[in-house]
Formats: C-alpha cells, sequence, structure tokens
C-alpha cells in the first residue's frame, strides 16, 4: 500500500493489497456440555506467517503445521501470505486436536476454493493428519447435540464418529474421511445426502454386558436382601467381612438386577466416555450400565475428575451404573471425603482460574472392606491378632460423614461348611427372580414421582419430599423415635432410614411404611463402624 503524506490529510491513493475474511463454526467442552467456537481466519499481504491467537493450547498451536501439510498433500497451495485465525471468545482457554479442519476450511475458504455460502450456520470438527486424512476427536457427541440445539445447517464430523453421532437425531451429519472430501461436500452441499440410522447401524456396547448370576454365591441371604433393596431405590452399600467372604462376587452382580438404561440415559453415559476418550471403533453406545472398580491407590483426580483441562473422572465414568470400591479402608482419607458432593447432589464441580466445570455423578455406590487389618476381627473360625487401638484405628479411616451418606451397612460373614459345600442352585435367588421384583418396585416409583422433578427413585428424595411421600404406620413412628435415640441418628441418616423403609415397602407393595419395614431398615444400620 503506498501512502502520501500531506500537511492536513493522509491520502490513500493506491491499495494493492486484499484482504480477505472467512468465519467458521466450530466447537469447545465445558465438562460435559459443548460452547460454540467461532474461527474468524483473515488473509492478507506482506511477509507469509500463519498466525493463532484466542488462547490456544499446545495441541491447538501445533495444527498450524498439520493444517499446512494437509491443504499441500490435499493437491492445493497453501497461501504464502500473512494468516491470521482467531479462535474466539478469546478469553476462554481452548484445548485439543478438534479445531484442525475447520482452521483449514476456513483457509480455503479465504481463497475462494469452498463455496462460502454453504458454511453459513454448519458447524466443523475434527483432526487432521499430515496426509489429509481426518481422525476422530473426543466429545463429539456433545458437539452434535450443541448443533441441533443452535438450529445449524449440519455438522461436518470425522467418519470414525459417525456412528457415535448417529445417535442424535434432528441435525444433519456430514461424516468425511480426509480433507478432500469436506471440501467436495461443502462445494456440493445440496447434493449430498447427510448421515442416516441405517439398518446396521446396531452399535451396542456388547463387551459389558454382565453374564455373572445372583445364585453363583451361596449363602449371603441378608446381603443378597441388601442388594435388592439397593438396586430397587438405587442405594449406597457399605459391606463389611472377613476376606474370601464373598463380598466382590455380590458387588460384580448389582448390574444384572439393575433396571435397563432408557435412550436419554444411553446418551448421557455414552457422551461422558466419549468426552473421557473411552469409546472405540467396538464400542460407540453405553448400552448397559457401567461398573467401574478403581484400585485403591487411585488419586483425588481420578476419583472425581480433574486436571488442568478438566477431565471426568471414575464417579462420572460410573454415572447412571456402579462405582466398586474395594477395600475402602485402603483409599487416602481426603480422597475418600471428596466424595461427600457426589454422593449428596448427584454432580461434581471442579473449579480452575479461568472456568469451572461439571460432570454428572449419578451412581450406586458398593464399599467393602475387612473388618480389621488382618482381617478376621469377630471371624467364626480364624482368631483376630490385632490390638484394640490398631482395629479402631483402621476401621476410623472410614470418617463419620461418608458412612452416614451410605444407606445399607451388612455384614458379609464366613461361609459354614454345609453353604461352601453345597451344589444346590437357588433358583428363587437368582438375578432374573430379583431383577423382577426390582422392575416392579421401579414401575411404583415411577408412577408416584412422575409430577415432580426428582429421579425417579427413592434414593433422591429431598427432605420435603420425605414428608410428603412416606407416610408412616403410627407404631412405625413410636420405632423411629426411639432409634433416635438409640443409635444416634443424624437428620441425614434419619432421612436415609426412611427412604430405605420406602424402598422396602415399595417391594411388599404396600402405600404405607409400616413397622417391619422400619425395624428392617434399621437392621441394615447396626454394622457399621460406630
Amino acid at each position: 500500500m503506498k501512502i502520501i503524506e500531506k500537511k492536513e490529510e493522509i491520502e490513500i491513493i493506491e491499495t494493492d493489497v486484499k484482504s480477505t475474511f472467512a468465519k467458521i463454526y466450530s466447537c469447545g467442552l465445558i465438562g460435559v456440555s459443548a460452547y460454540p467456537v467461532e474461527i474468524e481466519v483473515d488473509i492478507s499481504g506482506g511477509l507469509p506467517h500463519f498466525i493463532l491467537v484466542g488462547l490456544p493450547d499446545t495441541a491447538i498451536n501445533e495444527s498450524r503445521e498439520r493444517v499446512r501439510a494437509a491443504i499441500k498433500s490435499s493437491g492445493l497451495e497453501f497461501p504464502s501470505k500473512k494468516i491470521v485465525v482467531n479462535l474466539a471468545p478469546a478469553d476462554t482457554k481452548k484445548a485439543g486436536p478438534t479445531y484442525d479442519l475447520p482452521i483449514a476450511i476456513g483457509i480455503l475458504s479465504g481463497i475462494e476454493v469452498l463455496n462460502k455460502n454453504n458454511l453459513e450456520d454448519m458447524y466443523v470438527a475434527g483432526e487432521l493428519g499430515l496426509s489429509g486424512k481426518v481422525r476422530q476427536v473426543n466429545g463429539i457427541l456433545s458437539f452434535v447435540i450443541l448443533a441441533k440445539n443452535k438450529n445449524a445447517k449440519g455438522i461436518i464430523i470425522p467418519k470414525e464418529n459417525q456412528e457415535e453421532a448417529s445417535l442424535i437425531e434432528g441435525i444433519k451429519i456430514y461424516p468425511v474421511s480426509d480433507l478432500s472430501e469436506a471440501i467436495h461436500v461443502i462445494n456440493n452441499l445440496n447434493q449430498i445426502k447427510p448421515l442416516t440410522k441405517g439398518p446396521n447401524t446396531k452399535i451396542e456396547n456388547k463387551n459389558l454386558i454382565n453374564q455373572n448370576d445372583f445364585s453363583d454365591v451361596k449363602g449371603q441371604m441378608l446381603a443378597k436382601r441388601a442388594f435388592e433393596i439397593a438396586a430397587s431405590g438405587q442405594h449406597h452399600i457399605l459391606m463389611i467381612g472377613s476376606p474370601g467372604s464373598g463380598k466382590s462376587m455380590l458387588a460384580q452382580r448389582l448390574s444384572t438386577i439393575l433396571p435397563s438404561l432408557n435412550h436419554e440415559e444411553k446418551i448421557e453415559v455414552t457422551q461422558i466416555y466419549s468426552i473421557a476418550g473411552k469409546l472405540n471403533r467396538e464400542t460407540k453406545l453405553i448400552a448397559n450400565r457401567p461398573f467401574r472398580s478403581p484400585h485403591h491407590s487411585t488419586s483425588t483426580a481420578g476419583l472425581i475428575g480433574g486436571g488442568s483441562a478438566p477431565q471426568p473422572g471414575e464417579i462420572s465414568l460410573a454415572h447412571k451404573g456402579v462405582l466398586f470400591l474395594d477395600e475402602i479402608t485402603e483409599f487416602q482419607k481426603q480422597v475418600l471425603d471428596s466424595l461427600r458432593q457426589a454422593l449428596e447432589i448427584k454432580e461434581i464441580t471442579i473449579s480452575r482460574s479461568r472456568k469451572s466445570c461439571t460432570f454428572p455423578c449419578d451412581f450406586i455406590l458398593i464399599a467393602a472392606c475387612n473388618p480389621c487389618p488382618c482381617g478376621y476381627f469377630g471371624d467364626s473360625v480364624k482368631k483376630c491378632i490385632c490390638a484394640s487401638n490398631n482395629i479402631k484405628k483402621y476401621q476410623g479411616r472410614i470418617s463419620g460423614p461418608i458412612l452416614d451418606r451410605i444407606d445399607l451397612q451388612v455384614e458379609v460373614k464366613r461361609l459354614t461348611e454345609a453353604e461352601l459345600t453345597s451344589k444346590k442352585t437357588d433358583e428363587s435367588h437368582s438375578s432374573k427372580a430379583i431383577k423382577e421384583k426390582v422392575l416392579k418396585s421401579s414401575e411404583i416409583q415411577k408412577r408416584r414421582y412422575k409430577d415432580i422433578s426428582i429421579l425417579h427413585t427413592n434414593s433422591h428424595l429431598s427432605s420435603k419430599e420425605i414428608k410428603h411421600f412416606c407416610e408412616l404406620q403410627s407404631g412405625a413412628e413410636k420405632l423411629l423415635k426411639e432409634a433416635i435415640k438409640t443409635f444416634c441418628l443424624t437428620a441425614r441418616s434419619y432421612d436415609r432410614v426412611l427412604k430405605v423403609s420406602r424402598t422396602i415397602a415399595d417391594l411388599e407393595n404396600s402405600a404405607i411404611i409400616k413397622d417391619e419395614h422400619i425395624l428392617e431398615a434399621l437392621q441394615f444400620r447396626l454394622n457399621s463402624f460406630n
């Protein structure tokens, strides 16, 4: 650009530099929710330079070389000009390789290789390889949901993500395998048919189908009853027993008696696994309730989620399923105490300096531990060798606030010789028989809570809702008053006894909570460490 300076003004007499501008919509993630990201591309004259602004992380900064190589590999010329790419909103940290494909499309749109009109209200997401191949990205399910909610014209995604994306209806989805195909789709948008959920798109997570059965567990009638109640009302369980008594066997079979996930719950769980990068070619839809069993060496961030760019932890990966903490007394105390919020409000909020992320974590907690360090305190056969102070210290590793949030506490005793050697199969306590009772109880709860905003199970009742839905027999009220003194019930544990009693009453198809229901609920608070 040539300019001539005069006394009173600066006159532009010739312009030989043209600047082109393009805008593409993509997506970012905060927790499990996606937010729109505007990718603005300005191409102007000057020394060749490629600048990325808008708080990109290292992976996005490295996209400059991936985009350059991908464009050249697709048989196109990369512009030898000054290129500025802005990721808006500029005050939000962007992370991951999701923006490779939209940046490349923005540059090609700027040099008029693409039809800009077809890019209006179109969302794009995908990672690029140096050859121009479009690779899958995490969180595509959240991106498709965002595009649908924004009434977008459509969304262009990696072909490897197409089965996952096809779960969402009401939005045009265009899967592409490489950059050249993406160019073809955009330039011929009216002739391209969007992705449809065809008959071959059966994408169930068959790897999680549990073949275990409660009939495999010998004896342990009280524990099986506790699991029946837990599955019916979505209650938490603590099992205390000596090594080899069957605690792990029982925990692994809870998922076989839980009600199946509905379609909305499947999408919700799959969305979390997509963000965490836990989906693969074989598993595109989490169709069964998750079962997570983290090791006791798990960190706080590993359990509840975290990181510089927060990722879901084990409690969120167990959403709508089961979280099994075996040897719970071996977990670090601060790790266990981090569960308090999750057990109470069914979600966890992770705060960082620039943003806060909220992940859902509505799970059933199954905790298991030994009664003492050697494992044989109270055992009928083997003698405990632990000092009383060591036993008290060991049991104190589970804090009172955590115990107070666990509805059912049951002792899993050593099997007798007759139970251990028995070859009989108790079909009345098989997973199929127990699940039939659980489903009937679940239907009762769905009908009862259909007009209120809780999640259709007794464990989700608030204190106000307990007063309305937990009608007591006159004798039951007297029992509860005595229990408050005898067992030193807190306000929270009092509410939890009522919730468990409500579930037991539902299993008996009783409209009101009777004396025997209260007594059975209190029975499952007698084996705690208190």
